[in-house]
């Protein structure tokens, strides 16, 4: 049986590229009923990067600080779906709906693994109108060859499925909308450390830590879950 996790849970989001972590994040879990998994991404949220070799290069976020920059994040995936999406907020108001078009999530015992898919779609608030994301980055990634033979049109397929939600009012995010993170209720989670030790290929900062790995050159975990 799969796990079912609770209100307040940290979880971890992992972005698997190759067999191995491309990015990790931590979640908190606000509503988890086996389908529809709700759980929300503070401002502040540490990243940590795997490092190495991928086929698609290290993630391009680990050129930026490594904690989440923008306003918290309502991330809702439903089991087998080709997307997720993000009520994003500003000022304490629904900026948009952001569709995030990836890998179906897969649960593990502490969270789930996906792979984002590079397109993406911003809803507005209200539904009337969107906007495609990231068409040229999508398309690019398929010519190169950087998507399996069918995982492209899995996408295309999961595209085709929301806009037709949309245009056809069914837009099931929308029991969402009045949803708002209560003062002080998510507290930002401590850091995650990646699943394996560091490669030889990992090279350290100039302060002496992986941080694609969350580990020091000491071996000491900076990482851990922390404790509920």
């Amino acid at each position: 049986m799969e796990p079912r996790f609770r209100r307040g849970d940290v979880i971890a989001r992992r972005e698997i590229l190759d067999g191995r972590e491309w990015m990790v994040y931590p979640l908190r879990v606000v509503a988890d009923d086996g389908v529809l998994l709700a759980a929300y991404l503070a401002t502040g949220t540490p990243i940590t990067f795997g490092g190495g070799t991928f086929r698609w290069g290290l993630h391009p976020w680990v050129h930026f600080e490594h904690t989440w920059q923008s306003d918290g994040v309502l991330q809702l995936q439903r089991a087998g779906d080709g997307y997720s999406v993000w009520a994003r907020f500003s000022g304490g108001e629904l900026q948009d709906w952001y569709v995030n078009f990836q890998a179906p999530l897969r649960r593990t015992a502490d969270g789930f693994d996906t792979l984002d898919q590079e397109l993406d779609l911003v809803i507005t608030p209200d539904g009337s109108s969107y906007i495609w994301k990231d068409v040229d980055h999508f398309e690019d990634r398929v010519r190169s060859g950087g998507f399996g033979p069918d995982e492209a049109e899995a996408v295309r397929a999961a595209a085709a499925e929301v806009v037709e939600l949309i245009e056809n009012g069914e837009r099931w995010w929308e029991q969402w909308r009045d949803w708002r993170p209560g003062p002080g209720s998510f507290e930002v989670p401590g850091p995650l450390a990646l699943a394996a030790e560091p490669s030889a290929s990992a090279a350290p900062a100039q302060d002496g830590t992986y941080r694609g790995r969350g580990v020091r050159r000491d071996g000491e975990r900076v990482g851990e879950r922390p404790a509920e």
